[in-house]
């Protein structure tokens, strides 16, 4: 039997409870999940992409353990779909928080299928507790002060907080 090989893409500036309750549900239905970690400079990045890698590799750890599902952690840029390939998936792995998630995330499923038709999207619905949760929001309230111990794990928590509190340079 082939082994199910699925790529959950992102750029976890910081990664959240959001994205390892995704990560963890797909640990469950897959052999391997390759978590990409995107450069996309464009959003302006908290983290630099070694440091997102590092957080997110520490926290899928703990998932791998639990599901025994291998769990690898990979930077890349370029065409989501030419990483795909490069990693073997068969799968995309895409989180919904809310249904004005679903509009941009059926294009970009429409398009990657246009580009290669043997790999699948597949969405999973974030639960209940973590719908709401964004990186881009954490982020925000973090730099605003506010709590964010319940949207990140511990790591990251003490990481973003002396991020955002670090005097800025120049």
């Amino acid at each position: 039997m082939r082994e199910r090989i699925g790529l959950y893409p992102g750029t976890f500036d910081p990664v959240t409870n959001g994205h390892l309750d995704v990560i963890g549900r797909a640990a469950r239905l897959l052999d391997r999940l390759v978590v990409g970690v995107a450069i996309n400079i464009g959003k302006g990045p908290l983290f630099p992409l070694e440091e997102r890698a590092e957080l997110v590799r520490a926290e899928t750890d703990i998932i791998a353990a639990r599901t025994g599902t291998v769990i690898e952690v990979r930077p890349f840029e370029g065409l989501l779909v030419s990483f795909a390939q490069e990693v073997g998936a068969s799968m995309i792995v895409r989180g919904l928080r809310a249904v004005t998630d679903f509009d941009y995330e059926f294009q970009m499923a429409g398009m990657n299928r246009r580009l290669d038709s043997a790999i699948e999207t597949v969405f999973l619905m974030a639960s209940e507790t973590n719908q709401f949760i964004s990186s881009r929001f954490v982020k925000e309230i973090a730099r605003l002060g506010g709590d964010i111990s319940t949207f990140v794990p511990k790591l990251t928590l003490e990481r973003t907080l002396a991020r955002v509190r670090a005097p800025a340079k120049g």
